[in-house]
């Protein structure tokens, strides 16, 4: 789900949350080491996402938000915030090479990271782990 969140909309903030759930609160944030990512660079995204950021001239970047059923990537063009918030059972993570690729239906964004950043890698892991966790197997396997 694409939506521009730089208004406070009661009807969009009601749907992000039943989509990924409210967000974390201040001892899940310590217990998880943190719920937000570092600023990341845009390589490539789909026609949706890119006819928004073509409006501007400025580099793009974005930053994930982890929440308790899914993640929200949020990046900005001109002066509105864009949200494209993913569940878990929709969220893929593809890793070619020296970038990260996370797709939702026609919705994509690639993200560069240098080799230097170890922390990235790490918040992707996170990423990865949330999401194995929260899979319907996975909670199955539990019983």
């Amino acid at each position: 789900m694409l939506v521009n969140t730089s208004y406070n909309e009661k009807k969009v903030k009601e749907a992000i949350n039943d989509l990924v759930g409210k967000p974390f609160g201040f001892f899940e944030n310590i217990k998880l080491k943190g719920i937000g990512s570092p600023r990341l660079d845009i390589l490539k995204t789909s026609h949706e996402i890119d006819l928004l950021l073509s409006y501007d001239n400025n580099r793009n970047f974005c930053n994930i938000e982890l929440r308790p059923k899914g993640i929200i990537i949020r990046f900005r063009s001109l002066l509105e915030t864009y949200s494209l918030v993913i569940p878990f059972y929709k969220l893929v993570v593809f890793k070619p090479g020296n970038t990260y690729t996370f797709h939702i239906d026609n919705h994509f964004i690639t993200i560069d990271y240098p080799q230097s950043k170890k922390d990235i890698v790490a918040f992707i892991n996170k990423i990865n782990r949330l999401k194995i966790e929260n899979s319907p197997q996975y909670i199955d396997d539990l019983y």
